[in-house]
């Protein structure tokens, strides 16, 4: 056998209950053997119990679940795994294959010349470190294709599929009109030879953003925000000549959801636009946008979050407020200028009735999680404050602000809170499941354990999932639609992508901040419990809730999703 002469003894799991992706029901005993050669499973079942040799590895699983690796489709590590390729903190929770390039962000294809730009888009738009890129990112490419050769050369712990992104195509196409004009036909003609380039070289499809909260360098819209609908169905075009990829963009103008349908269809790929969230006071909202004509029909995926999106966020990045007018003026400054722009009374009169209508009743739910200058005030809302201080709320955050130097920090519930409607959009086999934004807004938000807590909410706490189609979300459903070949499944010849968790405990842990990006930057982390072994790749990385470090590198790069 090939994988004994190379060194690499079998594995063989038993004593767990299977629950096997594909949503069939559970099994268990000797049903729920599963034997593992080289990366490969090789037998499950009967064959698995009695096929041994001699030096086989045989792992006792009792009481835990095993099932295939979860599948993290919406991820923006497309920096972060050039300085960490463990993938922190997805590899903790059960991931054994991401996806990048969401929303059409990237850092490839990118001259030279615009390396900073692109660093300082990642900063607006996904609350990305610019220190840290800046330190992090090693430019040993320019191409998209030299990229992904980059991330092929690296001791990866997981898989990673990366996306092209719209932005960063159109950025190295036009520069800096990217973010001011439509492209001409000529600029559309590069585009579409830079996708085809890409995507032969083993993209996993195209993304990009037409969402209007998608602000970047200086405050202008993203570069994918300027593109006329005819450019995108071009891109789209050339991903559908290809014949496999997915592709992903967010719902905005020029295209709605008919437009979905209509580039679906015509090209024959799947079409998943981001994203269908639930909000408290709009009770059903979610559920009847789903029913609106073409957004999901016709190979069109709408994608969900099975956690309430909760920001914590300062004003020296301001994203869930990005998108009022009056803070394009404080995107467009540096990080060290926007402190003089917070005290400007002209400014505060401007944006003062913004902020009052777009947080009109909801200044109770913003929490003070950090303040140097006022510990007094942590736990309490600006709401709270308000009203012990005689001042609107407004007022209270930037003065606060203004006191800790931009230090505060507010913990704020964007959107996603209401549960009940996530388990209806659960329950809806149109949905795929998302959106965790692992890599990004690392200062803001964690949501990377996005499966560990819909495990432990959706199934064990709530009782709206059964532990069959838990699992199918966050494994054979994805690597289905994302054409990730051999994964997501638990049967002879897929690849042995495994995770063998507690169902009494998995859970996430509480977030905790630390500062080990490049350049000391910060970010928010959470462990797991109840995540007890993992295997990438017929490669074991973690053990009894533990990270072990593999004698090989146990992930590889998806080209194509091979």
């Amino acid at each position: 056998m090939e994988t004994r002469l190379q060194g690499r003894r079998g594995v063989v799991l038993r004593g767990a209950t299977l629950v096997d992706g594909t949503g069939s029901p559970r099994v268990s005993g000797t049903d729920a053997t599963v034997r593992i050669d080289g990366d490969t499973i090789s037998a499950v079942g009967e064959a698995a119990a009695v096929d041994r040799w001699p030096d086989d590895e045989v792992v006792d699983l009792d009481g835990l679940v095993l099932a295939p690796g979860f599948v993290d489709v919406h991820t923006h590590y497309d920096a972060q795994v050039l300085w960490d390729p463990d993938l922190t903190p997805s590899c903790w929770h059960g991931v054994t294959t991401v996806v990048i390039g969401n929303c059409g962000f990237g850092i490839a294809p990118t001259r030279p010349a615009d390396r900073d730009t692109m660093a300082r888009i990642l900063e607006n738009v996904e609350g990305m470190s610019v220190e840290a890129l800046r330190a992090g990112i090693r430019w040993d490419f320019e191409t998209f294709p030299e990229y992904l050769d980059v991330i092929d050369g690296l001791p990866l712990r997981l898989n990673v599929a990366a996306l092209l992104g719209h932005t960063p195509v159109r950025q190295y196409v036009m520069g800096d009109d990217a973010s001011e004009r439509e492209a001409t036909a000529d600029e559309v003609d590069r585009m579409c030879a830079i996708v085809t380039e890409g995507m032969r070289a083993g993209a996993a499809g195209f993304a990009s953003s037409q969402l209007i909260t998608h602000v970047g360098d200086a405050g202008k819209p993203v570069p994918s925000r300027l593109a006329g609908a005819g450019e995108v169905r071009r891109l789209c075009d050339a991903v559908g000549a290809h014949g496999s990829g997915v592709l992903m963009t967010t719902i905005g103008a020029p295209l709605d959801f008919e437009d979905f349908a209509a580039i679906a269809a015509s090209t024959g790929r799947p079409l998943i636009w981001n994203s269908l969230l639930t909000r408290k006071g709009a009770d059903g909202q979610a559920l009847a946008l789903l029913e609106r004509p073409g957004a999901a029909t016709g190979g069109v995926w709408p994608q969900i979050a099975c956690r309430p999106l909760v920001f914590s966020f300062n004003l020296a990045d301001p994203f869930p407020v990005g998108a009022l007018p009056v803070f394009a003026e404080v995107l467009e400054r540096a990080h060290a200028d926007r402190a003089t722009l917070y005290a400007d009374a002209g400014w505060r009169e401007r944006a003062r009735p913004q902020m009052e209508a777009a947080w009109s009743g909801r200044w109770g739910d913003a929490i003070v999680d950090e303040s140097p200058t006022r510990p007094e005030a942590v736990g309490r809302s600006l709401a709270d404050l308000a009203n012990a201080d005689g001042k609107r709320p407004f007022d209270v955050l930037v003065d606060i602000s203004l006191a800790d130097g931009l230090q505060t920090r507010i913990r704020f519930v964007l959107v996603n809170d209401d549960e009940d409607e996530i388990a209806a959009l659960l329950a809806d086999d149109r949905t795929v499941l998302g959106l965790s934004d692992a890599g990004a807004h690392a200062s803001q938000l964690c949501d990377a354990c996005f499966s560990t807590h819909l495990l432990a909410r959706f199934v064990r706490e709530r009782g709206d999932l059964t532990l069959e189609r838990a699992v199918w979300h966050l494994t054979g459903h994805p690597a289905a639609l994302y054409e990730l070949d051999g994964r997501g499944v638990v049967r002879p010849g897929a690849k042995a992508d495994l995770v063998a968790f507690d169902p009494a405990t998995v859970a996430p842990a509480a977030l905790d901040r630390v500062w080990d990006l490049p350049a000391g930057a910060d970010r928010l982390i959470a462990g797991s419990e109840g995540v007890e072994h993992v295997w990438v790749g017929g490669v074991r990385i973690r053990r009894d809730g533990e990270d072990v470090d593999p004698e090989m590198p146990a992930g590889r790069l998806l080209r194509g999703g091979v």
